[in-house]
């Protein structure tokens, strides 16, 4: 599998840091059918922020809203898919670099299976730049 990237969107909101906050959310969104590509979340002064990489914004936004919801505005993530290798990531963050574009945030994993994955995100201000330098679709 050759590795894609993939210009998506995503959207965020912070919540209480409390045992079951995520998982609340996450069941309200599989009872409207919502699929989502990552999920991410961190702890922030004293809340939680929860990132959400939906497969389909307009249905994640709708059931966003029947649920209260209070996410963010649209905003854009670059989602990674290929074959795992030594350097896989790397060359990303090499090409980036190269071309004088500052990575906000990564999280990369190994899927198993010969596969890798990742998310990162750059300034807004570096989007097209960041997709013309990488091939993103």
């Amino acid at each position: 599998m050759a590795t894609t990237i993939r210009k998506t969107a995503y959207f965020s909101m912070q919540t209480l840091n409390r045992a079951g906050q995520g998982a609340g959310l996450l069941n309200g969104l599989v009872k409207h059918g919502v699929n989502l590509l990552a999920f991410t979340g961190f702890p922030d002064a004293g809340r939680a922020q929860v990132d959400f990489i939906p497969d389909d914004a307009a249905k994640f936004t709708r059931a966003a809203r029947k649920l209260g919801l209070k996410v963010s505005k649209r905003k854009t993530v670059f989602w990674v898919r290929g074959t795992d290798r030594p350097g896989a990531v790397g060359a990303i963050c090499d090409k980036l670099a190269k071309a004088r574009i500052n990575m906000v945030a990564m999280d990369a994993v190994s899927a198993g299976g010969g596969r890798y994955g990742a998310i990162f995100w750059v300034k807004p201000k570096d989007v097209a730049k960041a997709s013309r330098v990488l091939g993103a679709r």
